[in-house]
């Protein structure tokens, strides 16, 4: 399975460059380093951008949850993501369906600019 990620502070957030193919592995793994991050740059604010290959499957999704609950990513968490490949949007969607009706953090957006302009506002 190919993907990557990458995790950069970028003063006022955590940025999350994520591509190729996904699964619950893959998605445990990114957010765990993402707390991490969060946790040594005392930032709460989270924007990911993915280009991804393979989607998670839905049943994944719902697994995300428990990742969110076990590492503690309550609503002082700021999540926005966009995911650039049309393919796996609805999965997105999905997830954050998911995670808002588990009262969980995490919003999707169309574009970059949307994301961050909500990430950073009030």
């Amino acid at each position: 399975m190919q993907n990557r990620f990458e995790i950069s502070f970028q003063g006022d957030f955590i940025q999350v460059i994520s591509d190729g193919e996904k699964d619950y592995r893959f998605q445990e793994r990114l957010w765990n380093e993402v707390v991490a991050a969060c946790q040594q740059h005392d930032c709460h604010r989270i924007l990911g951008i993915a280009h991804t290959t393979k989607p998670v499957e839905a049943l994944e999704g719902f697994e995300l949850v428990q990742v969110f609950r076990d590492l503690d990513l309550t609503h002082e968490y700021r999540i926005a993501w966009v995911e650039h490949n049309e393919d796996a949007k609805d999965i997105v969607d999905f997830i954050e369906t998911v995670l808002l009706n588990r009262g969980l953090p995490g919003r999707a957006f169309d574009s970059e600019e949307e994301a961050r302009e909500w990430l950073l506002g009030d």
